[in-house]
């Protein structure tokens, strides 16, 4: 991260009583606060409607702190410091709810002399977007300051819209009140350590971006999995499903960044450039092909970390006829001339047997006769993989001849962890893009054509899920690797799901039927 402090601003965190506060914005922010990385003159004010004072607010979030920072390093002397900066406003997303916030921030400015610089965060149901927004802009906080038109900016938490239409919607609602350099879309993924470090590993390696290419890649695997269920959002999640919660905004950040082309240059603009011109160069999946290009899949009662856990339609909130998927595998493909033929391989669920994600490059097998007389088969392909979490770091599968006379080969992994190498965990993604939004370096968030180019593709696969409307999904028991379904996507074509590397600490007692 940056060791350039911010200047001084304030932090506004809208739904400062929910979850997301809780278990990621706070330890975030107090991480950076402890590390000295947030200018003397800082503070946070919480907003929500759950009544508070500015006492209980403080008690809450030094619990939620002590649990959740990162490497679980909590300072009490930094606490005590952090946290008479916190206070709150209780308060509807109307116009005297935010006459009371203005009033607050002013009395910020005064204090701290922050100018009237203030960093919004919505960390509220996407509901709420549309109201916090225009009650921004009605009270005039989403004003370009006087001498810095780069104020006041605003984090707009996922998801982007449930389809193209609401997710143009959205970004209009945002850009009548705040400019698009104002305005920063955020999504954990990208500012995970290894997420970044793909761009590192591409082009400033020689040994992989020539070939990074039809020519000598077979094919791409991008997995997210969890172990968790739906964590008491089933109301939520029962209207989202993993094709809006996860495909449209991780697994398409992910692929962006596997499959684009050389930047001109590691800022915003060149990046983000890239990234659109990436999903644009997706070939569209007409509703026709989704059938054969797209599985679904719904958890139905198993074990977690050797405990029983129920099936998602009898989960809180969930109806008990649902048919919305918590598994998903696609086959995508990128129509340029880089990637043509080249399949990329999705697949995310809940109730994994493991946490983990990971993006896996499958090279071209070797052809030489040699290999084959020594092997009686083609050896295994060249693997490069990236571990995005748990285990930050990258793994190469070579090739190996065994000591001893015959010559027998076989394939092993040279790995690279984090943890190892630097001696510390990486920072939390969360730390770091907060840091950034209050630096105003927008490369790791998402720019407004980038979520409508995403939908672009999401957007007709989603319709043609919703319009088939199954009776039935097909349903895999609960620590499983997902429907069978999966397997023949892939198996169809010759290949198989392959993670190279587990989780050190593999929950017990789950199923490992196959990887």
């Amino acid at each position: 991260m940056s060791k350039k402090k911010p200047d001084p601003f304030t932090l506004v965190i809208f739904g400062a009583s929910g979850d997301l506060t809780a278990r990621k914005l706070m330890p975030a922010v107090y991480g950076l606060f402890r590390d000295g990385l947030l200018p003397d003159a800082f503070s946070v004010v919480g907003y929500a409607r759950t009544p508070e004072t500015d006492e209980s607010f403080r008690a809450g979030m030094r619990e939620a702190a002590q649990k959740f920072v990162r490497s679980g390093s909590f300072d009490e002397a930094a606490w005590k410091a952090f946290a008479s900066r916190l206070s709150y406003v209780s308060g509807s997303y109307d116009a005297p709810g935010f006459r009371l916030l203005k009033s607050k921030l002013d009395e910020a400015a005064a204090r701290d002399g922050t100018r009237g610089r203030c960093l919004f965060d919505l960390a509220t149901p996407p509901a709420a977007f549309g109201d916090i927004v225009g009650g921004l802009l009605e009270a005039g906080l989403s004003l370009p300051r006087e001498g810095d038109s780069s104020w006041p900016r605003i984090i707009v938490e996922k998801p982007f819209g449930s389809d193209l239409a609401t997710a143009r919607e959205l970004n209009k609602r945002l850009q009548r009140a705040f400019s698009e350099n104002r305005i920063f879309r955020i999504d954990h993924y990208l500012g995970k350590e290894t997420v970044q470090n793909l761009l590192v590993l591409r082009f400033a390696n020689s040994i992989f971006e020539p070939l990074w290419n039809r020519d000598f890649v077979d094919h791409v695997q991008i997995t997210v999995l969890e172990s968790v269920g739906v964590e008491g959002r089933g109301r939520y999640y029962d209207q989202t499903g993993a094709l809006r919660d996860i495909l449209e905004n991780h697994m398409m950040h992910l692929l962006c960044l596997v499959a684009m082309e050389p930047p001109v240059a590691l800022d915003a603009d060149a990046v983000r450039g890239e990234k659109v011109k990436l999903l644009r160069a997706l070939k569209p999946m007409p509703p026709a092909c989704v059938s054969d290009q797209v599985v679904r899949g719904q958890y139905s009662a198993g074990e977690s970390a050797g405990a029983p856990v129920p099936a998602y339609r009898d989960e809180p909130g969930v109806s008990p006829d649902s048919v919305t998927e918590t598994f998903l595998a696609l086959k995508a493909f990128v129509d340029n001339p880089r990637w043509q033929g080249v399949p990329f391989y999705l697949r995310t669920g809940k109730r994994m047997p493991v946490r983990l994600t990971e993006i896996s490059i499958h090279f071209k097998a070797a052809a030489h006769p040699l290999l084959r007389a020594a092997h009686n088969a083609p050896p295994p392909p060249n693997v490069l993989a990236v571990r995005i979490q748990p285990n930050e770091g990258i793994t190469l599968r070579f090739q190996v001849k065994v000591p001893g006379p015959a010559m027998e080969i076989r394939p092993f992994g040279m790995d690279f962890d984090y943890v190892s190498a630097f001696g510390k965990e990486p920072p939390d993604a969360y730390e770091r893009l907060l840091l950034d939004a209050a630096l105003g370096d927008s490369t790791l968030f998402i720019r407004d054509d980038e979520v409508e180019a995403a939908w672009s593709f999401v957007g007709p696969i989603v319709e043609s899920c919703d319009a088939r409307k199954p009776v039935k999904i097909p349903l895999y028991p609960a620590g499983s690797w997902g429907p069978a379904e999966a397997d023949r996507l892939i198996q169809a074509d010759g290949r198989r799901w392959e993670l190279m590397k587990r989780p050190v600490h593999h929950e017990p007692g789950t199923r490992r039927r196959r990887a």
